[in-house]
């Protein structure tokens, strides 16, 4: 599969079969992503394959966020299950996170090369026959999301990836066009 063919055919996927990607295949995966673009060579990606102790954590952390924001009345129980297994959708996640320096603008261009290493995973996935799709729950900005991933105070989150094989597929949405997003200038 050549790049544009990737582009142009990846999809969000959140229908999977069950069994986990090999990790042999992950590792080739976030092998590539160290080819990300990222100014002075910082390498500030990092990421962390989560297994069965580290999502039940995090699924019970999810239950609890979920649960504190409950409308009054509500099924705390059914809301803690319901959020819990959209944790469940696939059968490989991979938390990502950015190790930014103290510079504001070696930061901010940290985080992007950060994005552009997660792309790069979810590219590269496709390209093996995968599906994926990147998430930002909101338990992986809450404390007991981020003990759940071991993910440090010095680290920020930039999403979940969600990896396996696809149960079906999905036809491209329709996109903008270029010339509602590019402005040539002269």
């Amino acid at each position: 599969m050549d790049v544009v063919e990737a582009i142009r055919a990846r999809r969000t996927v959140k229908a999977f079969e069950p069994e986990p990607v090999e990790r042999p295949l992950l590792e080739e995966l976030l092998e590539l992503a160290r080819w990300a673009p990222n100014h002075n060579l910082t390498n500030p990606w990092r990421f962390r394959v989560l297994g069965p102790r580290s999502l039940e954590a995090l699924k019970r952390a999810a239950g609890e966020l979920a649960v504190s924001e409950a409308p009054a009345g509500a099924d705390v129980d059914q809301v803690a299950r319901v959020t819990a297994a959209k944790l469940d959708r696939a059968p490989t996640l991979i938390a990502c996170s950015v190790k930014p320096s103290g510079d504001e603008v070696q930061a901010a261009e940290d985080r992007d090369a950060t994005a552009c290493a997660a792309y790069i995973v979810l590219l590269a996935a496709h390209s093996h026959g995968l599906a994926g799709y990147w998430r930002t729950p909101a338990v992986l900005r809450t404390a007991a999301g981020r003990a759940a991933i071991r993910l440090p105070d010095d680290e920020r989150f930039v999403g979940l990836l969600h990896l396996g094989r696809t149960r079906s597929r999905a036809d491209p949405p329709e996109r903008k066009s270029p010339a509602g997003y590019v402005t040539f200038l002269d």
